[in-house]
């Protein structure tokens, strides 16, 4: 092999012999790519086309030694390291230039043992390798809204979706972790190994080090949930968010109810005439008795005139891949996301001016509706701080031509710093663009102090860096 050269942490050069990578490939199950071959272009492409990133090497990983491997080559020569898991990364961090990217997407395995209620998984899984397999034996680990997510980054960030309220957090219903640390050694982290490691690793990002399998308890549930759209004029959006959010407040924790607002696409079940036209989604899920369903919903949907009601048992699973379409890889996406503890008149009416004037056919604002069993954890309890938040916002603008970025960038950020007055402060981490690092100590609040320290143990050099950073000693002094 010749002589390759990668990018450093110091944003050097640091120059590998051949003889190096030929020993690092001789330690590997998986593979290495270089730009010379043919599977690296496939392999740089990420689910956001506005990152285009080059790395200097790409080390596909197919178990733990592989990654144990990884690690230490780039310890030992100091380098930048991104590493990639199996889903979506809005902030692009699963890719680098010119330095070493761990590819941990070939680890997808996934394995049940239905009389422990265990899974293990591989960080490369999706949410649909996940409940592919769980719900085969009518159980369930509470993720997120689209099964094209990896479970790895939404763990890791805390974890939240159609079953939270119900059975809480992804990281509630995290039992243990194995772990490489920037020391290239593999850890196991559970409530007794290594307890302040896995205390961080509950919420605090890719900060602490590579984790090769996730440990998850099981939640016996009945696949078939009550889920669907009722779909309204946005004309009348300002009237059914003020009654929805006064249904919610008694719903029972396996109700859960979202709200989409943004162009109609062109669903099966729209009349034509509304296809491109604006309107509001109330989005919902109950997972339980059917009856008790149809009693539970029956205030949603009973709010207003719909379009359509499209309510109506399903298979989870299907449920969990309902959102797939509009979340495709190959689009420019850029995101901006507040936490609400409650949702003011005044947030109201400012939400619907801003999607009077949206930016492109594909831009939209979800509400999401959390709390519940989600609710009942110590704010302290994991990294994840934000436990009394009843309501996630994300701006999610995705768009296809780069001519675009002004205008969708740029409405984004108007509607968040519209919102500002009305948010609780925190941030949902995996809903942060790469521009966000500066909120990065607010979305952790009183947690950031524990995070550094624990951070500096484990990483004092910041190997693990491409991420919504929490950098081992004060920001001034950060790399």
């Amino acid at each position: 092999m010749q002589t390759l050269s990668l990018t450093t942490l110091a944003a050097g050069t640091a120059t590998i012999p051949g003889p190096a990578l030929e020993a690092l490939v001789m330690q590997l199950r998986g593979r290495t790519l270089q730009a010379d071959d043919m599977a690296y272009t496939d392999a740089c492409a990420i689910w956001n086309a506005m990152i285009d990133r080059r790395p200097g090497l790409i080390l596909r990983c197919a178990g733990a030694a592989d990654v144990i491997n990884a690690v230490r080559f780039a310890r030992d020569h100091d380098l930048l390291v991104a590493v990639r898991g199996g889903g979506h990364n809005i902030a692009g961090n699963a890719i680098c230039d010119g330095g070493l990217m761990i590819d941990l997407s070939q680890m997808r395995s996934v394995r049940v043992d239905p009389t422990a209620e265990r899974a293990w998984i591989e960080p490369g899984a999706t949410l649909a390798d996940v409940d592919k397999e769980t719900l085969a034996f009518g159980m369930v680990i509470p993720t997120g809204i689209n099964s094209t997510t990896g479970i790895a980054g939404l763990t890791l960030g805390g974890g939240f979706g159609w079953l939270t309220r119900k059975f809480g957090l992804t990281i509630d219903n995290l039992l243990s972790v194995d772990v490489v640390t920037a020391d290239s050694e593999l850890r196991r982290a559970s409530e007794t190994e290594n307890p302040d490691l896995f205390w961080a690793l509950r919420g605090g990002g890719g900060n602490f080090g590579i984790v090769t399998a996730f440990e998850f308890k099981l939640n016996r549930m009945n696949p078939q949930v009550l889920s669907g759209l009722v779909v309204h004029p946005f004309a009348d959006a300002a009237a059914v968010l003020r009654r929805y959010r006064e249904a919610l407040d008694n719903a029972p924790d396996e109700l859960t109810c979202w709200t989409v607002m943004r162009k109609a696409p062109p669903l099966p079940f729209l009349p034509a005439e509304w296809h491109g036209k604006e309107v509001l989604v109330l989005a919902m899920c109950y997972c339980g008795d059917m009856a008790e369903g149809e009693r539970a919903t029956a205030e949603l949907r009973a709010i207003g005139n719909p379009i359509v009601d499209v309510v109506s048992p399903h298979d989870f699973r299907a449920w969990q891949q309902a959102f797939d379409p509009l979340l495709t890889p190959g689009a420019r996406n850029y995101w901006k996301s507040h936490d609400f503890t409650e949702l003011p008149d005044g947030a109201i009416d400012t939400l619907l001016e801003a999607i009077r004037n949206l930016p492109g056919p594909e831009c939209e604002v979800f509400v999401g509706h959390v709390g519940g069993a989600a609710g009942r954890v110590a704010p302290d309890a994991t990294a994840f701080p934000q436990r009394n938040t009843h309501f996630v916002m994300n701006v999610h603008t995705r768009w296809r031509e780069p001519a675009m970025d002004g205008a969708c960038i740029g409405w984004a950020r108007a509607l968040f710093e519209a919102m500002k007055p009305y948010a609780a402060g925190t941030a949902y981490i995996n809903f942060m663009p790469e521009d966000e690092t500066d909120r990065v100590q607010a979305a952790y609040g009183a947690n950031y102090a524990r995070l550094v320290d624990i951070k500096r143990r484990y990483d004092p050099q910041n190997m693990f860096r491409m991420n919504q950073n929490v950098a081992p000693m004060a920001s001034s002094q950060a790399a």
